[in-house]
């Protein structure tokens, strides 16, 4: 029997279009923020900004906060999504002089903006909104784990910050171009920022995961596809609860592994190996059933950035071949990805 589920979360307007800032990072993947604004929104980007000692770049035109203003700029994003979702004190001179150049503060952090004293001063004195994006709605329920119709597709990783998202917007496209009744579900903040809504996940307390993925996917028609944008990963030692918990609460009937065959160790936890693509076929089908007997891998997704075209087909079909999957690149697309298409909607 279907199980009832609550609303959803509500729509999220910001003010539009945005200055993606990338404070002083030096590593790709913790500016996953403005790479996944960049690529998937670039019609809301004016450019970038950046402080001393950064070495990431979107591509886009780097901005001061006035240039960016007179551009037609709105707010500030902060493009970082670094570990513990903390504030460099380093920033907040860069931060300061946005607000004071008109513009709104965004931020998806786990740190509250107006927790910062100086920015807290610095948005009275200018009348700019500071506004944190992390933050799950009220009343959520704990999970229930009936069975809901419909039918979801989850995105899970071997590890964080290797493609999930990509994965779930591209296949989420790939689903409307076919004529298919489908919804992204954002997870986390920069979905949440592209699709306007959704629940950060990580930012919601242990015992109302699951009841937060059962509201942000409830009852739909049959032939509907909620694609489910995944988080972390079961696998890594920081971040499985809310890995675990998403899978419970989604219920998918299909997931695909996303993976980078280039990393060996786990981001920011150089101790911990990369586990491998079976391992997390074997664990998900094994964690998810117990929500959804019924689950089923629908295929790899590989970020094969590093490697040229045909490194990268040559690995993908390997992979297939090995694995008994298809096997893909989101963003190479073809038909590597049109398989893996087929293969979900089976």
């Amino acid at each position: 029997m279907n199980a009832p589920t609550g609303r959803l979360a509500d729509s999220l307007v910001l003010p539009q279009p945005y200055l993606l800032f990338l404070g002083d990072t030096v590593e790709a993947s913790y500016a996953k923020t403005a790479f996944g604004l960049a690529d998937w929104a670039p019609d809301r980007c004016v450019g970038e900004m950046a402080i001393g000692g950064c070495t990431v770049t979107t591509g886009l035109a780097r901005l001061s906060p006035a240039d960016a203003r007179a551009a037609g700029a709105r707010s500030v994003v902060i493009g970082v999504a670094n570990q513990g979702g903390v504030l460099a004190d380093s920033w907040v001179a860069a931060l300061i002089d946005a607000m004071e150049a008109g513009l709104d503060v965004v931020s998806g952090l786990h740190v509250r903006l107006a927790s910062v004293p100086a920015l807290a001063e610095a948005a009275r004195r200018t009348g700019q909104r500071l506004i944190d994006v992390r933050t799950p709605p009220a009343g959520i329920p704990i999970g229930n784990g009936r069975k809901r119709s419909g039918k979801r597709l989850l995105t899970v990783g071997t590890d964080c910050a290797l493609g999930k998202k990509y994965t779930a917007l591209a296949l989420h496209r790939a689903f409307v171009q076919r004529g298919i009744d489908a919804d992204f579900r954002a997870t986390g903040q920069t979905g949440i920022m592209i699709a306007g809504g959704g629940i950060p996940m990580d930012a919601v307390i242990s015992d109302f995961e699951a009841g937060a993925a059962e509201i942000l996917s409830p009852d739909a028609p049959d032939a509907h596809w909620d694609v489910v944008e995944g988080q972390g990963s079961i696998f890594n030692p920081a971040y499985a609860a809310v890995s675990l918990g998403l899978l419970h609460g989604s219920q998918p009937d299909v997931f695909v592994v996303c993976h980078d065959p280039a990393r060996t160790v786990i981001l920011g936890m150089e101790s911990f190996a990369m586990p491998s693509v079976d391992e997390v076929i074997d664990l998900t089908i094994r964690l998810g059933s117990r929500t959804n007997p019924a689950i089923r891998c629908g295929g790899v997704s590989l970020n094969t950035s590093a490697y040229s075209a045909e490194e990268a087909e040559a690995l993908m079909a390997a992979e297939s071949e090995r694995l008994g999957l298809p096997v893909a690149d989101p963003i190479r697309g073809g038909a590597a990805f049109d398989a893996l298409v087929d293969s979900c909607l089976a």
